[in-house]
């Protein structure tokens, strides 16, 4: 039976973005699966004090080019090409984690996922905004009406607080963040760490 890695992500991530997208070939040999964990960014920052990257250390160049240039390394070890800068990040989350709680139980995740990644990271969208958030999941066949009654339903909004909550509680300060049980690995280049402690 497959080891459970949990991901806890946050789609406004473009790392977890990347991870999203080396995840099917780190589970091909059917060893490790992997199980999203929507969390909201901006609450763990808050609740912790902390702040994104380009926040803490946009005003260091150097170690805003290196962390471009290992996200290409990555890139290139994933064969991942379609990633673009999304040109209105950052942008506020909560409508699509909200989302990804009522996609979760709606059954549809993984192509929700899937859809707000893309529109993030690779189509470039505003999907804070309603209207395009509809359009994009509209445009794949998912139920954008129906999730977005769901997403605005108190308890999937309680859901996603309490995931929120429970990744603080565990120590998690960022997206991505993986637990094997409760060991906890960060960040994009710790993916292969998590997967091989799986067993993987």
């Amino acid at each position: 039976m497959a080891r459970e890695i949990e991901f806890l992500f946050d789609t406004g991530s473009p790392n977890a973005y990347l991870v999203h997208r080396a995840i099917p070939a780190a589970v091909a040999g059917g060893k490790v699966a992997f199980r999203y964990v929507p969390v909201l960014l901006g609450g763990i920052f808050k609740a912790i004090g902390n702040q994104s990257p380009m926040a803490a250390y946009g005003h260091i160049g150097a170690k805003v080019a290196y962390d471009r240039l290992e996200m290409q390394r990555f890139m290139a070890a994933h064969g991942i090409t379609n990633f673009v800068m999304n040109p209105h990040f950052p942008v506020n989350t909560l409508l699509m984690m909200r989302g990804a709680v009522a996609a979760q139980e709606l059954g549809c995740a993984r192509a929700y996922n899937d859809a707000m990644f893309k529109g993030m990271w690779e189509q470039g969208l505003k999907l804070d905004l309603p209207d395009v958030w509809d359009r994009a999941l509209t445009a794949v066949g998912l139920p954008a009406g129906q999730l977005a009654d769901l997403a605005a339903d108190p308890a999937v909004k309680a859901r996603l607080v309490a995931n929120t909550e429970a990744a603080v509680a565990r120590g998690a300060f960022g997206s991505p963040t993986f637990f094997l049980g409760s060991e906890m690995w960060f960040g994009k280049e710790r993916l292969r760490d998590a997967v091989e402690a799986a067993g993987g």
